[in-house]
């Protein structure tokens, strides 16, 4: 296709003659072909809507011509409303710190575009500069970073349904279960009855505990500083910009969006991403468990516990016949082992970025997007291939429960624990029940041993 050749502060550079970005992006793709991939989807969308607000806002301040504004919005609107041109966003993930390369490719591209739309050709960046014109008012420095908080918000939105429908599977499960009575376990032993529909009540619960924890971080992740421009001082935007493109960018998303408190602590530190990222964490910590949990209460069919039936979705083994494993569990494991691993990145990126600036966001806006579109994917197909498809046969569990020998706890508010023991004792050495080895003690009448011994009862607050 051959190339033009365009110039910068480091010389002259050839460019592809078909690419909508120009000279800094290309200098990019030389200097940093890490990864293999480009920006995340999320924050494509996200620098398009900043730079969408960037231009409306320097429009109604004055400082853009209106002809060059209309250019630059209807560039960037053929990217938000048509999906044109998100080829053409290709710098890496790993690039230099701020995301310097990563907003001069969006500012490269736009400018181009909105030549073009004026009559005027690739590369020649006139009458729109991406600098004086496309990123005007703005810096790397504030214009990444809320680039990488809207992309954030956009995330956890998908991502927050996802577990919204996780949440409702397992309340499902939780009446459907209502009346299933099983062992307990702690320590991975036997322990006193519990419902199943209580288990997974308690599932049910986590999961809307863990959102609403995310929520709570997630509001100080709209806190926009756009206007802080390099460190926080506003230098080269007005005040009355600084108010117009938060306004703007509200009306774009339909976000609650506000500018923050202090300019200069949101440029130094990455506080927010931090604590978003350890929300994030934690949810992955209890969507694992439940994922575990699932796991051992399955496991079998015949020489486990075997308590619940997950659905077969595949074969479980390439070299024995009939095995099914619990592979979408499996799976959900790995998607928060690796989002784990992402947090800890994303904390090394907060402690590390130094004095007036972090200049580790891109790491973040890379991990960050990574894990909620991870976790969006993992738990709708966990609910939906595994979760809703649980069953469980309550003979069999109300047959566990029946010689569950910590029943005896139940006889313990009659006869003391001295004797209760003494139950479990025998129960356990001759291979017999709680109810026959308090019947061969001789310590309570068969009625008396029935009542304190009855099931449904054992799962509520009370005594016998």
């Amino acid at each position: 296709m051959g190339g033009r050749i365009e110039q910068d502060s480091l010389g002259p550079l050839e460019v592809p003659s078909g690419a909508l970005y120009g000279i800094q992006t290309e200098r990019a793709l030389q200097n940093f072909p890490i990864s293999g991939q480009g920006p995340h989807p999320d924050l494509v969308w996200a620098t398009v809507i900043v730079k969408k607000a960037a231009a409306l806002a320097n429009l109604r301040t004055g400082r853009l011509a209106e002809e060059l504004a209309r250019a630059i919005v209807s560039a960037a609107d053929e990217i938000l409303g048509e999906g044109r041109w998100l080829d053409q966003f290709v710098v890496d993930r790993f690039q230099a710190g701020a995301g310097t390369s990563h907003n001069m490719n969006a500012n490269e591209l736009l400018a181009n575009r909105a030549n073009e739309l004026l009559g005027g050709s690739r590369g020649s960046y006139r009458p729109v500069h991406p600098n004086d014109h496309v990123n005007m008012s703005q810096s790397s420095n504030d214009a990444f970073p809320t680039m990488t908080r809207l992309a954030l918000l956009r995330g956890w939105e998908r991502s927050r349904t996802a577990l919204i429908l996780l949440a409702g599977t397992l309340a499902a499960k939780e009446v459907e279960f209502s009346q299933a009575v099983k062992p307990g376990r702690t320590h991975l032993q036997d322990a006193v009855p519990i419902r199943l529909g209580q288990e997974f009540g308690a599932y049910r619960a986590t999961v809307h505990k863990a959102i609403a924890a995310v929520d709570y971080a997630s509001a100080e992740l709209k806190r926009m500083n756009l206007g802080a421009t390099a460190v926080g001082t506003g230098m080269n935007a007005t005040a009355e910009y600084r108010k117009e493109v938060v306004a703007e960018l509200r009306e774009l998303t339909g976000w609650d969006l506000a500018a923050p408190a202090d300019y200069f602590q949101v440029t130094q530190s990455a506080d927010d991403f931090v604590r978003f990222s350890g929300a994030i964490r934690a949810l992955a910590v209890e969507l694992a468990k439940l994922a575990d949990d699932l796991r051992l209460l399955s496991s079998g069919p015949r020489f486990g516990l075997g308590d619940v039936r997950l659905p077969a979705v595949q074969p479980g083994s390439s070299i024995m016949p009939g095995k099914v494993n619990p592979v979408m569990a499996e799976m959900l494991d790995m998607v928060c082992f690796q989002v784990i691993g992402n947090d800890l990145a994303v904390s090394l990126a907060g402690m590390h970025g130094q004095l007036d600036l972090n200049v580790f966001v891109p790491l973040i806006a890379n991990l960050l997007p990574t894990s909620l579109g991870l976790l969006d994917n993992a738990v709708r197909a966990f609910a939906e291939r595994c979760v809703a498809g649980i069953s469980a046969d309550p003979v069999r569990l109300a047959d566990s429960v029946r010689r569950d020998i910590a029943l005896a706890t139940a006889l313990a508010p009659l006869v003391g624990y001295e004797k209760a023991a003494a139950v479990a004792k025998r129960a356990a050495q001759e291979g017999i029940t709680v109810r026959e080895a308090a019947l061969a003690e001789g310590i309570l009448d068969a009625p008396t041993i029935d009542r304190a011994l009855d099931l449904g009862r054992l799962t509520e607050p009370g005594l016998a």
